[in-house]
């Protein structure tokens, strides 16, 4: 429920209608304006309605949230949310570009590919420390030394760094490394794990799982908020369709959709939308046209020598000339590069 208090309430008002609200056991929260002060309470809609806030004397107006997602909605929270990561702004007027390989596979391997992607124009460092495989045979990381290899050379070359969490157990190890964390698509909804990371306070990149419906994703993107932590990242990376072309179907339609949903930052990875390398670009200039705020990209020093997903990863040269390429359609709708 949003409140919307009268031009001339008092200033105390706010503060006694909160503990009103919290004192009937539902959640207050506190959005002063400019022009007005917006209050929301969250919990039991029986509850909310024995309230009857709108008929206090100060309350100008009570309205219902009606989407189920309600902190995450535009509806709460009408105005974007910048996110920081580090020092870098995701959602304000740059594009932000994550860059970096797959995973980290040895000091020299991701100190060469950050700097390649650095040296380009990327601002975020992203490497896996931890990568869920589908075969229980694949590279899956090297854990506490990779997180430590990772720290280092983003302390080194001046990037903030995010990386996969996977379990519970390792989310306070790699909140301790990490700037931000990473929900992978298969964890989307994997609700103890967003519990446990929305505690950490720590900013947080949310991919879209394999199968989600938009509404599934701001869910999970819900239970973050819901913890506490408002510094949320949504990243669209492709979903499972009929189609085998390409690894995924990258759904660029949800970038303008989701943005008129909700307040959050929607960042867009084309590597794992398509798998493809060749599609990598056509596709990060299209998700920068379809208004993203940021883009997430696979950067190897020797793509055919990577332990994971080398086939989707740029290689320097490409990297460079993606980024070269970014600025004028980033102009275009109002970003810089």
């Amino acid at each position: 429920m949003i409140i919307v208090l009268k031009h001339d309430a008092p200033a105390q008002s706010a503060e006694r209608l909160l503990e009103r609200i919290e004192a009937a056991g539902l959640q207050p929260l506190h959005m002063p304006g400019s022009e007005r002060v917006v209050l929301g309470a969250l919990g039991d809609e029986r509850v909310l309605a024995e309230l009857a806030l709108d008929s206090d004397p100060d309350v100008e107006s009570v309205k219902p949230i009606l989407a189920p997602y309600k902190l995450v909605s535009r509806e709460l929270h009408p105005h974007d949310t910048v996110v920081r990561i580090g020092s870098v702004a995701i959602g304000g007027t740059a594009l932000a570009v994550i860059a970096g390989p797959c995973a980290v596979e040895s000091a020299e391997q991701l100190r060469a590919s950050a700097e390649a992607a650095r040296d380009a124009g990327a601002t975020i460092l992203r490497a896996g420390a931890y990568k869920p495989r589908t075969s229980p045979y694949g590279f899956s990381g090297h854990g506490p030394e990779g997180l430590a290899i990772l720290r280092e050379v983003g302390d080194a070359l001046g990037m903030p760094v995010v990386t996969e969490v996977m379990d519970t157990a390792d989310v306070e190890l790699i909140a301790e490394h990490a700037d931000a964390l990473q929900i992978g698509a298969r964890n989307m909804q994997n609700f103890a794990l967003l519990r446990a990371v929305g505690k950490t306070r720590k900013p947080v990149v949310l991919k879209r799982g394999l199968s989600a419906k938009i509404e599934e994703w701001l869910l999970a993107a819900e239970y973050l908020l819901s913890a506490g932590n408002s510094q949320v990242v949504l990243c669209e990376r492709g979903i499972r369709t009929f189609e085998t072309a390409t690894r995924n179907t990258l759904d660029l339609n949800a970038v303008p959709y989701v943005k008129g949903k909700t307040h959050l930052p929607v960042i867009v990875d084309p590597s794992h939308g398509t798998g493809i390398r060749e599609l990598v670009t056509p596709m990060a200039l299209a998700a920068t046209a379809a208004g993203a705020d940021g883009l997430m990209i696979e950067v190897h020093n020797d793509p055919s020598a990577a332990l994971s997903d080398g086939a989707q990863s740029l290689y320097p040269q490409q990297f460079t000339a993606l980024m070269t390429a970014l600025r004028p359609v980033a102009q275009v709708v109002g970003k810089s590069v």
